[in-house]
């Protein structure tokens, strides 16, 4: 029996203007033909899905869910990345960001709207019966990232205060319907690693919707130990992205980039099997943790197209998924329990 679901993918990054790119019955159809069997939604893809709609009809959702079946897959859940980015946005981004929020929103605009946005979702993922949503934390303390010029007193308590105090409502909201917020840690996102992940939970007061999206690619770029991060936060991995990816220092540039592209860069994504992450210890640790969520191939290769990448992906996920075993090896030359037998043995 597996516990761990899959192979998924993620829909966001193959999304296109033609078909059959551009509908959810032409990319079911696609990724079905492909041997995957679920899919995680982005949101706010209009093409792809209707928030506004799911989050007031169920009949929507049930039809939704309808086309998936009919092709043989699954809604692994759905994702809100972009809207996370934009409930917590430092100023020298709002302009960058433009395009993950409608035109015309000032800052605390901008910040409504997320929040609707994301308690949306929440309904919507009521209706469609999943239990997470991928999201990004936002980050309003990630120009400060690096501590020079030294940080004004207080900076990064302030900045993680009021983080939890805008995500509080959304996730008691996905609580009380029984839906955790899986955070992928992410770098332009103030949750990028274990130690910022752990604060924002201190601030939330540990709050059981606080959860994870596990993604070891942005933890191999950063020089993050990926595997014992999974044995420090078993009990919160909620969703898995398989993604690779490699890190390749040299004499120019290591792991801030040199400002270069993605391809010239010591740490780039891989599609899978090209890079350098041991799948093969996190498929093994994510089991012996009884993960039961979904394994979800995302793409963001800067050398293989993404055609080839989607190819590759589920089976390389499927010859990686482990059924976890509910016998012992040496079952077979077990004794029954016998407490005279075992003081006996003992002397005792």
């Amino acid at each position: 029996m597996l516990c761990m679901k899959g192979p998924g993918i993620f829909l966001a990054q193959f999304a296109d203007n033609t078909p059959p790119f551009n509908t959810i019955e032409g990319m079911a159809r696609w990724a079905a033909d492909l041997g995957y069997t679920g899919v995680q939604i982005p949101t706010w893809d209009a093409r792809l899905f209707d928030l506004d709609t799911a989050a007031t009809s169920k009949t929507y959702c049930d039809d939704y869910l309808g086309i998936l079946a009919d092709k043989g897959l699954e809604a692994c859940e759905l994702a809100s990345y972009l809207q996370g980015q934009v409930l917590a946005m430092h100023p020298a981004y709002q302009k960058l960001f433009q395009a993950f929020y409608p035109k015309g929103l000032n800052a605390q605009e901008a910040m409504v709207w997320a929040t609707d946005q994301l308690k949306k979702t929440v309904q919507a993922s009521a209706y469609f019966g999943t239990r997470n949503i991928s999201v990004m934390s936002g980050g309003l303390a990630w120009p400060y990232m690096y501590p020079w010029p030294q940080r004004s007193a207080g900076l990064i308590d302030d900045a993680f205060q009021e983080l939890a105090k805008r995500w509080l409502p959304i996730l008691d909201a996905a609580n009380e319907q029984g839906i955790t917020f899986g955070y992928e840690l992410h770098p332009g996102s103030d949750l990028y690693d274990g130690a910022t992940y752990q604060r924002f939970l201190e601030e939330t007061k540990e709050h059981p919707a606080a959860c994870l999206t596990y993604d070891a690619s942005h933890f191999l770029l950063q020089q993050l130990d990926y595997i014992e991060f999974i044995k420090l936060f078993k009990n919160r991995i909620k969703a898995f992205h398989v993604k690779d990816a490699e890190f390749r220092p040299d004499g120019m540039t290591g792991v801030y980039g040199g400002y270069q592209d993605w391809k010239k860069r010591a740490g780039r994504f891989r599609s899978l099997g090209d890079g350098q992450i041991d799948f093969k210890r996190i498929f093994t640790q994510l089991t012996d943790a009884g993960f039961d969520g979904w394994a979800i191939m995302e793409w963001e290769c800067c050398v293989k197209s993404s055609e080839q990448g989607a190819l590759e992906g589920a089976p390389f996920i499927k010859e990686h998924m482990i059924q976890a075993s509910h016998r012992s090896f040496d079952d077979f030359a077990k004794s029954e329990t016998d407490k005279d037998l075992n003081r006996d043995i003992l002397g005792i």
